[in-house]
């Protein structure tokens, strides 16, 4: 499959901080790649740099099959790019936003016309064709936002937490919209701090750590990688004593936020587990299936680790 953006021993420095070092990232035509990691790990400065808002050495990046750096100001008509500030103009209407974008990027008047009546039906934004961006719902903005950068039809959009700030609906309805860019051929890499979202936007994830990638591939690969079948989260008083008891079973600690999670290599029952951990220290059990979020904190944790012993 083509690769729309191939990305190869992307370093990055900020005085003597080194944000990235030996990245590596392809995105395929017509798939969406999420880009996931704690803060600080390098994904904006990613992003930054592909779209010529930071210069890098030591890299690598072609668009399209060419050297972004020999393609000057013409990469920018090849991508399009959603950041987290909003590019808009709230006095304007939609449609007038959408018309000046159009006609920074070289649009004639047929092509303009054209575009912006379709992005305003596809978008639903017809409805409020007659009222202030300001005065738009956050939803409507970001789906505005999401118009005004696909106006020139991309080949690849970048996509900087695109559903951050906006509520359940809105959020369910912009990844209605992103899976339509998809099916229709833009390629799209996108961060976002939501495991769901990825999950379900995502042909393959690659998961970022110290400036690099620590992981990569489907969802259903990353989990492959865990070697278990089952979840069991606790919630216990006290964890010293519930960890060792459950290795002693023979379950494997996993990495995670606030709570004792084991993975087990075969199914157990709710109540098979409450059994096997019987005890006044434990409050709460859950047997789960595997999540990208487990996936996502082991994943992470045995980098880091393997990343402090080489240092």
């Amino acid at each position: 499959m083509t690769s729309v953006l191939n990305i190869i021993g992307l370093e990055k420095r900020f005085g003597q901080q080194q944000v990235l070092k030996d990245f590596n990232l392809d995105v395929r035509q017509g798939e969406i790649v999420g880009l996931l990691g704690p803060n600080g790990c390098g994904k904006s400065t990613v992003l930054n740099i592909v779209s010529q808002l930071l210069p890098a050495k030591a890299a690598a990046i072609e668009l399209m099959g060419q050297p972004i750096a020999k393609l000057g100001v013409k990469a920018r008509t090849i991508m399009g790019v959603c950041s987290q500030d909003r590019a808009l103009y709230p006095d304007l209407l939609p449609e007038e936003n959408l018309d000046f974008f159009a006609r920074l990027y070289g649009l004639s008047t047929i092509e303009r016309r054209a575009r912006i009546e379709e992005l305003m039906n596809l978008f639903g934004l017809a409805a409020h064709a007659k009222t202030r961006v300001g005065r738009l719902s956050g939803g409507w903005q970001q789906r505005l936002h999401l118009a005004v950068s696909i106006v020139h039809q991309p080949q690849l959009l970048i996509l900087d937490e695109p559903t951050a700030a906006v509520d359940v609906a809105a959020k369910i309805e912009l990844w209605r919209l992103i899976e339509n860019l998809r099916k229709s051929g833009t390629s799209i890499l996108l961060t976002t701090h939501q495991l769901s979202e990825a999950e379900q936007l995502c042909d393959r994830v690659a998961l970022m750590s110290h400036g690099r990638v620590a992981a990569l591939g489907s969802v259903s690969e990353l989990l492959s990688r865990l070697q278990g079948q089952t979840v069991v989260k606790v919630q216990s008083s006290d964890h010293q004593s519930t960890r060792s008891h459950a290795l002693r079973l023979g379950w494997r600690g996993l990495q995670s936020a606030g709570e004792l999670s084991f993975l087990l290599d075969q199914s157990i029952t709710l109540s098979e587990a409450a059994s096997a951990l019987d005890g006044p220290e434990v409050s709460a059990i859950s047997v789960q299936a595997l999540t990208l979020e487990d996936a996502y904190l082991e994943l992470i944790g045995q980098f880091d680790q393997i990343d402090q012993n080489t240092l």
